[in-house]
Formats: structure tokens, C-alpha cells, sequence
């Protein structure tokens, strides 16, 4: 035990004796490993912000709107259309590839007016099972029910854009508000949803779908007394789509008249394979990132190779005499390798330190301030790869100059000045 620790001292005095030299050096592989993990740490924030923007919509949703059927595939010409209705929604719900359906029915020129305010927001016809499949968190009261459905009630739900606007912090729940002219009584309120400058979520007003299509159906020729905006599911299989989405486009394509192969009869979102998209691409972002944080950390790694063979040759002489006073090839050995795998160590845990701090200043300082963006992090991977990176560095940089100079003849070696 005393002589390794004899052995980490001289490698302290030897890395003190070139302060400068060890510096630069150490300040190479800090910079590598800092620069891996925060590229990475720049992927992952990417990534997460575009999740959690797309779970501000719902889990595993699809979304699909009233389409147009054209005359024939790939061509816009002729194009008719057609509307989404509740008998289409209610063939939906006995599909067994979803786990739930709901509705909705929206008009964006609507007024509605408080006793002390008035708007013109985006009024939703929706079913109870909306904040199933959406993100509708309350912040007082409840949301649609049943019984307003099927009794038709003139009961509403505000977002909080839309609460602020119509009473401006005043108690709302059981009061009055008109839209068109119509009361309806209010008996909830959303916390807010959006993000950033976009708070169009935020200025909805929800109110039972059959009370909607009763006093506020959709406007045009030809339309369906029960026609609807939008149709929105969730599949039985949570992250995969595929059955789900062709179990859905045969029923809608053979209740309107049309072959389901036409694939621009449709105009959806899927959010499922939204998320794969950009799991993919952030994916090859992190790989493509990672690979040019390790490139410079090999770099540094190679800086403190040359410099430990520069460290051999400038210490012949010293190596001769050591090895004539008796020290042994593995003495000799052990002093090089230690040197090099600490100064690799050492730099490689400062610049996981400092990196680490870095990404948790921005955390501090930017969470929640850009839309679609989260902070860099500290990923545990990444971590996991430049600690890797760093000992195979390190094993190199002590291994090889360590190997030159125990096999080293000791009168040669203190032949030379």
C-alpha cells in the first residue's frame, strides 16, 4: 500500500512539475467530455420539449376531420366532400382496435358576453370521455357530464384564457354567460395548457356536443344534422397505430362511399407517428452530436498520449537512474500509467463537473421560457459513455508511454542527457 501510494505521489510531482504542460492538456479532455454531454444534453432537450408539447394534445391520439373524396386516386380535381357525424363516431366505438372515441364539434364566431366582459372565443361540442383522450386538466368545478349530454344543458366549461377574459378573477362557477344570446351556466374552469405566445387551447369554451348541435350546428348545404368537426381516437395498443388507423379508415371510407386506398380521402394527425418521426430524428441528432463530442474527447485523449511520450523522452535520464537503483520494469510501468490515467481521470470528472453545472444554470434560467424546447440535461447515458471513453483514454494514454519506458535499457538511458 505504501509503495502505490509512494507512486501516486511521484506522479502528483511529476504533473506539478509542468504546470502549464498539464494544464493545456487536462483542459483538452475537460473540453471534450463537457462538449459531449451538452451536445447531447441539446438532443435530449429537443427531444422532451416536442414531447411534452404533443402530450399537451393527448397520449396516443389520433385526430381526423371532415375530407374530401377525389374522383380518382392522386388527383385533386372533382374532389367530394363529406362530413364526420355521431354515427360515425358511434360505428368508431365498437371497433375492438380503439380504446375510446370521442368528439368534437367547434365554431370560432360565436360571442359570448359576461356581466362584465365580453369575447369571442373557440366554442367545443364535446362528449364526457374529451379528457380521456385529450389533456384537459380542471382547475375548479368538472367538466361535461352524461346527464348534460343526453338532457342537452346549456352548461359550459372555460379555459383559463377565456375565464380570465369573461370575469377576470371574479367567482365564476354557477354564474351566467350568453353565447349568441343563449345563457349557459358555467360550472368549470381549465387549467392553463398552452405554451408560450400560443394560447389559443387556452381560450376555449366546452359545452355539451348535443346541446352544440342543437343551437350551433355546423353552417353550409347538405350537412348532416348530427355533422361534427373532428373525430379523435385512441388505439388499443398503446404506441401503435397501424391496425387502428386502417380499421378506422375502412368503416368512415364504407359509411361515406369510398374506397379506403384513397389515402387523401382523409385528412388526420397522428400523433403516434409523430412521435416516432421525431424520436427518430433526435435519435441521429444525439448519434451525430455524441460522435463529434467523442471525437473531440479523442482528441484530448491523443493530446495526452503524445504528451506522456514527450514526458518519457524528456525523463530518459531519469528513468536510467531509477532503474539502476533497482527499480523494477512494473515500478517503472505503474509510475507512467497511473500519470497518464489520472490526469485523464481527473480532467474528465472536472469537465463532467462543470458541464453539469452548466446544463442546471440553464435549467434554472430557461425552463418553460421557449415553446418546443427544453433546457439541456444531463443525460445518464451520455455520462455513462464519456466515463467508458475516459478509462479506455486513460488506460491508452498511461499503457503505451508507460510500455516505452519500462522497456528502456538503463545504461542507454543514462547515456543520454
Amino acid at each position: 500500500m505504501q509503495r502505490f501510494g509512494d507512486t501516486i505521489g511521484q506522479v502528483f510531482r511529476a504533473i506539478a512539475a509542468n504546470k502549464l504542460r498539464s494544464f493545456l492538456t487536462m483542459f483538452g479532455i475537460a473540453w471534450g467530455v463537457g462538449s459531449l454531454l451538452v451536445l447531447v444534453g441539446l438532443g435530449e432537450g429537443f427531444r422532451s420539449g416536442q414531447r411534452r408539447n404533443l402530450s399537451k394534445l393527448g397520449n396516443d391520439l389520433v385526430m381526423m376531420w371532415n375530407g374530401t373524396i377525389p374522383a380518382v386516386a392522386d388527383q385533386h380535381t372533382g374532389m367530394r366532400p363529406y362530413e364526420l357525424t355521431m354515427g360515425d363516431a358511434a360505428a368508431l366505438s365498437r371497433l375492438p382496435e380503439l380504446r375510446a372515441v370521442t368528439v368534437e364539434l367547434a365554431r370560432s364566431d360565436l360571442y359570448e358576453v359576461s356581466q362584465w366582459a365580453n369575447t369571442s372565443s373557440h366554442v367545443m361540442g364535446v362528449l364526457p370521455n374529451y379528457t380521456v383522450v385529450r389533456f384537459i386538466p380542471m382547475a375548479t368545478g368538472r367538466f361535461i357530464d352524461q346527464r348534460d349530454v343526453d338532457n342537452q344543458r346549456r352548461v359550459a366549461v372555460l379555459g383559463s384564457k377565456a375565464a380570465t377574459l369573461l370575469f377576470n378573477g371574479r367567482p365564476m362557477l354557477g354564474e351566467v354567460i350568453t353565447i349568441n344570446g343563449t345563457g349557459f351556466t358555467v360550472v368549470g374552469s381549465v387549467e392553463k395548457i398552452s405554451r408560450g405566445d400560443n394560447d389559443f387551447d387556452d381560450q376555449k369554451v366546452y359545452v355539451p356536443v348535443t346541446t352544440m348541435q342543437e343551437l350551433f350546428p355546423l353552417k353550409g348545404d347538405n350537412i348532416p344534422l348530427d355533422a361534427l368537426t373532428s373525430i379523435q381516437y385512441q388505439p388499443a395498443v398503446r404506441g401503435e397505430s397501424a391496425a387502428a388507423v386502417a380499421a378506422v379508415h375502412k368503416v368512415i371510407a364504407m359509411r361515406h362511399g369510398f374506397d379506403p386506398s384513397l389515402k387523401d380521402a382523409f385528412q388526420e394527425w397522428n400523433t403516434i407517428e409523430e412521435m416516432k418521426m421525431i424520436g427518430a430524428i433526435f435519435t441521429a441528432m444525439d448519434i451525430f452530436l455524441g460522435g463529434v463530442g467523442i471525437v473531440t474527447l479523442g482528441l484530448g485523449a491523443v493530446g495526452i498520449i503524445n504528451i506522456m511520450l514527450v514526458s518519457v523522452t524528456e525523463r530518459t535520464h531519469e528513468i536510467g537512474l531509477l532503474k539502476a537503483l533497482g527499480a523494477t520494469k512494473s515500478t517503472i510501468l505503474s509510475q507512467f500509467f497511473w500519470e497518464g490515467l489520472l490526469l485523464t481521470g481527473i480532467s474528465g470528472v472536472i469537465g463532467i463537473a462543470l458541464s453539469a453545472g452548466f446544463m442546471a444554470l440553464l435549467q434554472s434560467a430557461l425552463t418553460d421560457k421557449m415553446p418546443g424546447w427544453d433546457p439541456p440535461r444531463l443525460v445518464p447515458w451520455s455520462a455513462a459513455l464519456a466515463l467508458g471513453s475516459l478509462v479506455l483514454s486513460g488506460v491508452v494514454a498511461g499503457l503505451y508511454p508507460a510500455g516505452k519506458a519500462a522497456q528502456m535499457d538503463p545504461i542507454e538511458a543514462l547515456r543520454r542527457e
